[in-house]
């Protein structure tokens, strides 16, 4: 299965899904990493697994759509069939969505519909919530709006700082979105896990 990861900054949850010989023992093959920030860690970091990347910064064209058009013309000959968002800091548009009518798949730091948006994590901390978490979902024309995959609950410490809760969030976040794509694959490559 090929796919293009779109990332805008660090790019952990791109490593964790990059170093997964599982992953890539059942079919995984990461084509290319999307990137809309020149200065973005992942950029080093897709070097450092031989993953080409495409820097496409939005002030470079006059609309987002055009944005958009060019990135699905880079995708076109690699043959993409899934978009994975890893802290992709951009709201898909109906252009992306179009040529890749549900097979665009995010995750964001959240059990949505709650702390939808930017800032789920430092929202919720500052909400005073005992129970945060992650959701894995497809994406629609809305922000953090489509259809759910999964979800996992993330539980506030008493001793927890908003770092020290961040931080198991990402945890969680890597080991969840590996096995989301692993299960994507089995269902590729018709096996049935049960």
């Amino acid at each position: 299965m090929k796919v293009a990861i779109f990332a805008s900054g660090n790019g952990s949850n791109f490593e964790a899904i990059a170093k997964s010989d599982e992953l890539h023992n059942v079919g995984l093959e990461i084509e290319l990493v999307v990137c809309d920030q020149k200065e973005a860690h992942v950029i080093e970091r897709a070097a450092k697994y031989d993953i080409p990347v495409f820097i496409n910064q939005l002030s470079d064209y006059p609309n987002r759509g055009a944005y958009e058009q060019a990135i699905i013309e880079k995708l076109k000959p690699l043959q993409i069939e899934y978009i994975l968002l890893a802290g992709y800091m951009r709201v898909v548009t109906p252009v992306l969505l179009a040529a890749y009518p549900n097979h665009i798949i995010n995750i964001h730091p959240s059990l949505l519909p709650k702390f939808s948006g930017l800032e789920a994590i430092e929202r919720a901390f500052e909400a005073g919530d005992a129970v945060t978490g992650v959701t894995i979902h497809y994406i629609d024309e809305g922000v953090d709006t489509g259809p759910i995959i999964k979800q996992e609950k993330v539980v506030r410490l008493t001793n927890d700082t908003e770092e020290s809760l961040e931080a198991r969030i990402h945890q969680t976040e890597h080991q969840m979105y590996r096995q989301v794509i692993l299960d994507l694959l089995n269902k590729t490559n018709g096996v049935d896990k049960k």
